[in-house]
């Protein structure tokens, strides 16, 4: 395709994303109310253990509608993530076979498990993160903490824990587009096992070690096993391309001393 057809594509695909993202908003919207206490349990949950005033403060007149607007395009987000992943896909995937985009089901049946599960994470690390910070509390000072601030804090360390858990599938994408091989992620598996730790030690503010092994340790399993399923994809492009007599994805032929 030429640039402007790709640029074309984008664009349907982004305006398609955002539909669903709005109608999950729209569901989102109904569900504000055990979704804002479910937000809220944690800063309860440490103010009863420390018997202090630690509560969530809406400011302004309009500040409780805004929070409502945003928890819903949030709950919007993580509705409509099949949706928007399998236009991602389909963005990235346009010029494989019909057989090969077959695998857009696959893909969307992995991905939402695995960005959930990000998320799902992110929601188990958010007590310790809260109980955590909030230590930091000099005596006899109370913390009434801003209303939007505190969904910032949320929804930017569950977005960050889905996307990380997204990486392998945007690695497998890549691979199958023919973008990245599965020898350019061989060699960089110990820049993404450190990433993964460096990731793991900056997203989860607490002290101890198990949390922070907790999420590193997902995530350098999840690159592995992409790893391997690219693995078995480069064979399977090499079996072909060797059979209709062109180079493999390494550039060597069959006949070429060492290569057969």
């Amino acid at each position: 395709m030429p640039l402007r057809a790709h640029l074309v594509e984008l664009r349907r695909r982004v305006f398609l994303a955002a539909i669903g993202v709005v109608v999950g908003a729209v569901i989102g919207w109904f569900l504000y109310t055990p979704v804002f206490e479910a937000l809220q349990r944690p800063i309860e949950l440490v103010a009863a253990e420390r018997d202090d005033l630690i509560t969530l403060n809406f400011a302004g007149i309009a500040t409780s509608f805004d929070m409502m607007v945003k928890v819903s395009f949030f709950l919007g987000i993580i509705l409509s993530s099949p949706w928007w992943l399998y236009q991602f896909w389909a963005f990235v995937t346009p010029g494989l076979t019909r057989r090969e985009r077959g695998y857009a089901i696959g893909f969307v049946a992995v991905a939402v498990p695995l960005f959930l599960a990000g998320a799902f994470m992110a929601w188990w690390v958010l007590p310790n993160a809260v109980r955590l910070l909030t230590e930091f509390t000099p005596s006899g000072a109370t913390n009434i903490i801003d209303a939007q601030t505190y969904l910032g804090f949320v929804m930017r360390i569950m977005l960050a824990f889905g996307i990380a858990f997204l990486l392998p599938i945007i690695m497998v994408a890549l691979n199958f587009a023919g973008i990245g091989t599965a020898a350019t992620w061989r060699k960089g598996w110990r820049w993404a096992v450190l990433l993964s730790f460096v990731f793991a030690a900056i997203v989860t503010p607490t002290p101890d070690a198990i949390t922070m092994l907790a999420v590193a340790i997902p995530m350098s399993a999840l690159y592995f096993l992409a790893l391997g399923v690219c693995v078995l994809h480069d064979r399977r492009v090499d079996r072909k391309r060797v059979a209709a007599g062109l180079p493999r994805l390494d550039g060597t032929m069959v006949d070429e001393p060492g290569t057969a």
